[in-house]
């Protein structure tokens, strides 16, 4: 092997519960992994303030100290957790190969995709400045906290549908922000929203700004077709325009959905090539929680630690 190559048995690409797990469950299987962290260490929760709905926490917990926690115990076992983003994948087997942004060059023979998938929000300065302050990207994360309270919602597809049925059971009047004349989701969601009494849809509507100074106070929006500007009355505002999976550097080697979700093969988080795993939200669009990327981390862990064993590396 080349001078200055490493070569390990399990590397983890990415952090936030998958990674982390995974690499607790790596590092007690004695496959000595190393962890990089990407330019966001702790990935989406680092963003999350109150977290009340992983177990175990029973008061509670804020994100970026869950994430402090689950590195902390990572390391304990051993994980060489680096604070650096892989940048290239060479996956033509059996050892596969990755460079991280340094140049450093890692050929292992297990790798561990964690990483995850990033909000796609509107891009306003308001909506940046009230993050965690009334504004999120995750009702099933948030909305427990808008319990009574008027909210809106920004979208138009099943993603947008879903987080406004959701809080539909929480909230006296969901605002549902529609920048066309129709919705893109699927026909039984649609139903299901025009069906849902307090689920008003606003139509041809943009919100251009997020109103409050140290929370959400409304939504000033304006019609794509009339001009007209108005302000709804809201004191959660939800950005439910979808999410982009972190996977481009996988593009040329693993099978993905037309959006870049890897595809894992049925119960496992096996991919289309020997040796390489997906776990936590890059691969998931369905659930998109703290909790099942955990769960996901821990069962591509086993599945890394059975494919060294079947192999007589370890």
């Amino acid at each position: 092997m080349a001078e200055g190559i490493e070569r390990i048995k399990c590397l983890i690409i990415g952090s936030g519960p998958a990674g982390y797990t995974a690499a607790v469950y790596a590092a007690r299987a004695n496959l000595e992994p190393v962890l990089y962290t990407g330019k966001e260490p702790g990935g989406q929760l680092m963003i999350t303030t109150d977290v009340e709905n992983y177990p175990g926490y029973p008061d509670g917990i804020m994100g970026p100290q869950m994430m402090e926690d689950f590195r902390k115990q990572a390391e304990r076992f051993g994980t060489d957790v680096r604070y650096e983003m892989i940048t290239k994948v060479d996956l033509t087997g059996p050892v596969h190969k990755a460079w991280s942004e340094t140049g450093h060059e890692v050929h292992a023979d297990t790798i561990i995709v964690s990483t995850g998938a990033s909000a796609k929000w509107l891009g306003l300065e308001s909506e940046k400045r009230l993050t965690n302050k009334g504004v999120s990207a995750c009702a099933v994360c948030d909305g427990f906290f808008f319990r009574g309270q008027e909210v809106a919602v920004v979208g138009g597809g099943d993603t947008a549908a879903e987080e406004s049925l959701y809080l539909s059971k929480l909230c006296p009047t969901v605002h549902m922000l529609v920048r066309r004349d129709e919705l893109r989701a699927s026909k039984i969601m649609q139903e299901r929203v025009f069906n849902t009494k307090n689920i008003k849809v606003h139509w041809n509507t943009e919100a251009v700004e997020v109103i409050g100074d140290n929370e959400v106070e409304g939504i000033r929006v304006v019609n794509n077709q009339t001009q007209e500007k108005s302000v709804i009355p809201a004191r959660g505002f939800f950005v439910a325009i979808g999410h982009k999976p972190n996977t481009d550097i996988f593009r040329d080697w693993l099978n993905m959905d037309e959006t870049g979700y890897i595809q894992t093969n049925g119960k496992s988080t096996k991919t289309n090539i020997a040796g390489v795993f997906a776990s936590g939200d890059a691969q998931d669009n369905v659930y998109r929680q703290a909790v099942t990327a955990a769960g996901t981390g821990c069962m591509a862990a086993l599945d890394a630690e059975r494919y060294l064993t079947e192999k007589g590396i370890i």
